[in-house]
């Protein structure tokens, strides 16, 4: 099987500094160097595409914009990528989302993928209208997408749930095909959700031996219920010709990071409810010090960033390697990003993709259809 690898679309601005953000902390003033517009996002989205990369994550959350809108927009100027779009299944009812999704696929000729986010943060579901405690969110997002499933496959649902109820909800014309559904989570009744109803699991860049473990539970608990769940992991990039290189950018992100600016973002994401950002956060404790966690696992990025906080960062033959390592592991799918995320992306696909793909463990998943996009000029 070959791997799959999947960019982001930094729809809370982009820079050549980490742009902050997620998890109930506002958009860093780096995030306004590049304005997320339906320009310069559909230029990452063709590069992405022309390099190989099957898919493009978008987040959710106040502190960016709205995920679905933006892909719809930016969906227009691409062809193949297609588009893993975050939503909060309690944001909007399930036959609207179905309903949508199902659009989304006859728009797009079959270009959705759903990246399901219950939410971590209370005092920001709450600005939403939403004020059920977290296991509540967890059990209305099982609910939701036993009834979004159905609504796929063209029954007619009347449920009576514990958090939602439809009676005779039905779609007019089902997606084809169905999306595939991402979800991510640490928590106990998270991985019950995951192994009953996901496609994909997710994990932040954890050191090997924790994503193991990982992979291990979510699996045991799907093969209780008679299913097989995929497995991919989010993470940042920064590799270069050299692993001197990549360190040196590194360490020119690290001092860019204003230590009032990381103060507040740590005080802001110890408050979080989120077991994945609690497991972030005890990969570096808030200290600038020894954060290569693991060979070429850097834990930098999370002391600005909310959510995945940690970069594969070192020559391109490293970062392979590292790749293949999670790959032993159980991963197939890679959603990756790095700043910023148009050069980035040039950095990754021409220099870590063909070096996988001379292994036999990747191929270009589009037959090219024109010549190849213009290459960024890089300086180190």
């Amino acid at each position: 099987m070959s791997l799959a690898f999947h960019w982001f679309l930094p729809t809370n601005g982009d820079s050549r500094h980490v742009v902050g953000g997620g998890h109930g902390t506002p958009a860093t003033a780096f995030g306004r160097n590049r304005p997320p517009t339906v320009a310069y996002l559909s230029q990452i989205a063709r590069a992405a595409e022309d390099l190989g990369f099957v898919g493009a994550l978008t987040p959710t959350g106040a502190w960016c914009e709205d995920a679905w809108l933006t892909t719809a927009m930016v969906s227009q100027h691409t062809e193949r990528l297609k588009f893993l779009v975050a939503f909060r299944p309690g944001f909007v009812s399930p036959t609207l989302a179905a309903q949508m999704a199902s659009t989304f696929q006859r728009q797009t000729g079959g270009r959705l993928l759903l990246n399901v986010v219950t939410g971590g943060e209370s005092h920001e579901q709450r600005a939403y209208g939403d004020f059920l405690d977290k296991d509540a969110r967890y059990r209305r997002t099982g609910e939701f997408l036993q009834i979004v499933r159905d609504l796929w496959e063209g029954k007619t649902v009347d449920l009576s749930g514990e958090h939602l109820q439809v009676e005779d909800a039905r779609l007019a014309r089902v997606p084809d095909p169905v999306p595939e559904v991402y979800f991510g989570g640490s928590s106990p009744i998270a991985g019950e959700i995951a192994a009953r109803h996901v496609d994909v699991y997710l994990t932040w860049g954890e050191p090997p031996a924790q994503v193991a473990e990982k992979i291990a539970w979510v699996r045991g608990l799907a093969a209780k219920e008679g299913r097989t769940v995929r497995f991919g992991i989010r993470l940042h990039v920064i590799t270069r010709d050299t692993a001197e290189q990549a360190w040196t950018e590194a360490h020119k992100l690290l001092d860019g990071f204003d230590p009032d600016t990381v103060k507040s973002v740590q005080a802001g994401l110890a408050r979080s409810e989120s077991e994945g950002q609690r497991r972030m956060l005890a990969l570096h404790g808030g200290n600038r010090e020894d954060l290569e966690i693991h060979p070429n696992l850097w834990a930098g990025i999370g002391l600005v960033r909310g959510g995945a906080g940690t970069a594969l960062v070192g020559s391109h033959d490293e970062v392979a390697e590292r790749i293949k390592e999670y790959h032993a592991l159980g991963i197939d799918e890679f959603v990756l990003s790095g700043y910023p995320h148009l050069e980035e992306a040039y950095w990754f696909g021409e220099g870590v993709l063909p070096r996988l793909a001379a292994q036999g463990l990747w191929q270009h998943p589009f037959a090219p259809t024109s010549a190849p996009a213009a290459q960024v000029p890089f300086t180190s």
